[in-house]
């Protein structure tokens, strides 16, 4: 027997074309006529209606259905999730996935199938992650702005990627004491002061099958990778495998449970995204160390990790403010030698009564984008 554990109705409001709308009747409108009868006209060119439900088909599996702007009945997705004892199963069809790609930009593919299976989750120790994809059609820029270039992972194939990590948290210091009795923290999670460490090392290795295999041919591509990689273009296969490894530094001050100034949190991620070029790179270097030559400034980008900082203060109560800026390093460039690249900034208002639970306001001005959301368990 199926429950239904949950059923939403979607209303979703596409802002530009209202602003639009609003202009052009406000320029065009004729006298005597209110503009608020032309707008209400147009109002079903800017809004669409969805549904969404949840269904409880066994005490470890669940299957979500959405559905978006069903007048056309264009956009839908369907999930089902199962929990094994130690593996986390996902099954997804979305007609079309909606896919970003490294500018920001939006795009739909028609339709795109997954089958994904990770290890459950664990603060440290050895972990998976097996992921089969599918994709069908052309893909076509959100919004039908042409003028972008398609991503080459979104073109029409079969693409099956395999990663393995183990991951380990070290505590350098963690007070658990002075905290107010009979108060409840604002989030269960920043209720201790701290300092810690988390180390990531790993694997990856993907196979591609169709057209989205052109991507490992790509130069630009294969300039900032030394991985192994292999491409049959005439087969259309393309296989490639790398190493990967990350450092977190985490400082927290306060217990968050004070009406004021009781938390302040900052935090440092480092990643080698390629660990095949960061060996080769420091390899070079030490080289050039031991046989006293001038190192080459390329050499230095190699081992240049990618540096995300972040920064949480405690406002009022259980709301805080919070920045997290992407940090590039680049010796080859005199002027700025470090620079911050993005940044997204945003209010946070911790739901106390859920134990570890935040409302999310952000705003991107790189990307120009602003969301609202509502975040369960997050560190």
């Amino acid at each position: 027997m199926w429950f239904t554990r949950s059923f939403t109705i979607l209303e979703q409001l596409h802002v530009q074309k209202l602003v639009a709308a609003v202009k052009e009747k406000l320029s065009s409108r004729q006298e005597g006529v209110p503009w608020s009868n032309d707008l209400k006209r147009h109002l079903h060119d800017v809004m669409s209606l969805g549904v969404g439900t949840e269904l409880l088909i066994t005490p470890d599996t669940t299957l979500l259905l959405e559905l978006y702007n069903i007048k056309k009945g264009d956009r839908g997705k369907a999930i089902i999730h199962h929990k094994f004892p130690q593996q986390n199963l996902t099954l997804a069809a979305s007609w079309p996935g909606l896919f970003v790609d490294k500018q920001g930009v939006y795009w739909d593919v028609p339709l795109s199938l997954s089958a994904d299976l990770a290890s459950a989750g664990s603060s440290s120790g050895f972990s998976y992650h097996l992921l089969l994809q599918q994709n069908s059609g052309e893909p076509k820029c959100f919004g039908g702005d042409e003028t972008n270039e398609v991503p080459l992972a979104l073109l029409p194939g079969l693409c099956a990627k395999a990663a393995v990590s183990l991951k380990k948290s070290i505590d350098v210091w963690r007070k658990k004491e002075d905290k107010l009795k009979m108060v409840q923290p604002y989030d269960v999670f920043l209720s201790d002061p701290h300092v810690s460490f988390t180390g990531i090392i790993g694997a990856v290795a993907s196979g591609s099958f169709g057209d989205c295999s052109k991507r490992i041919s790509v130069a630009e591509e294969t300039q900032k990778s030394n991985a192994f990689r292999v491409f049959r273009e005439r087969n259309k296969f393309a296989a490639f495998a790398d190493l990967f490894a990350s450092v977190n530094f985490t400082a927290q001050h306060g217990n968050f449970q004070r009406l004021f100034l009781d938390l302040t949190r900052v935090s440092a991620r480092f990643d080698i995204s390629s660990g095949s070029l960061f060996l080769r790179g420091a390899s070079r270097l030490a080289q050039d160390f031991f046989f006293s030559r001038r190192p080459d400034l390329e050499t230095f980008c190699d081992v240049c990790p990618d540096v995300i900082v972040s920064l949480q203060q405690q406002i009022v109560g259980p709301f805080s403010f919070r920045v997290e800026s992407y940090v590039a390093i680049d010796p080859r460039s005199q002027d700025h030698f470090v620079r911050v690249d993005d940044s997204v900034f945003a209010i946070d208002w911790a739901l106390k009564v859920l134990g570890s639970a935040k409302a999310t306001a952000w705003y991107s001005p790189k990307h120009q984008e602003a969301m609202v959301e509502l975040r369960f368990f997050e560190a």
